[in-house]
């Protein structure tokens, strides 16, 4: 239950990027018609100016009501893309989406990628900037491309990943 929930709020906040170029409209919550923000509990994602949650926060226990969203057709899951090849322009395959890296609870601020290696042997680390990888759906298939060759992937500076860390 975990994975779904952060799957849901890492897929709609990776979406907020410039590479689908989607805007999104939040709705005030049926109860707060008046657009006045009510005080939160401490530790507690607070709501922005655009009406929505802040993000996930790092807490001890659950403080804020729970809340539904409503996804669009144009939204994708981080299950969708962990696990994906990352294509170049060339239609090469240049890597593999490993894992995102979640800023402050709310902002997607990099995408882990597998380079080099062949069966998980040689393999290193590198991490993307998410407004420099794009994303095309065609024939419900979803294909993550980049600007990029091999080479500059390998050479790019390593990010130290544990899959199993927590």
């Amino acid at each position: 239950m975990k994975n779904i929930v952060v799957s849901a709020l890492v897929a709609s906040a990776f979406l907020a990027g410039p590479a689908l170029a989607q805007d999104k409209v939040m709705q005030k919550p049926a109860s707060d018609q008046t657009g006045q923000m009510k005080a939160q509990a401490a530790g507690t994602a607070m709501p922005t100016s655009t009406g929505g949650m802040g993000g996930m926060t790092m807490a001890d226990t659950a403080t804020a009501k729970i809340r539904f969203v409503t996804a669009t057709p144009a939204e994708v899951t981080s299950s969708k893309l962990v696990g994906k090849n990352l294509y170049n322009k060339q239609n090469e395959t240049v890597g593999e989406i490993e894992d995102l890296v979640i800023d402050n609870g709310k902002t997607v601020s990099g995408i882990v990628v597998s380079v080099g290696g062949f069966l998980g042997i040689g393999e290193r680390y590198v991490l993307v900037d998410p407004a420099s990888v794009f994303l095309h759906r065609a024939d419900d298939t979803l294909k993550a491309m980049v600007d990029t060759d091999k080479d500059t992937l390998k050479n790019a500076p390593a990010f130290k990943y544990d899959k199993k860390s927590s």
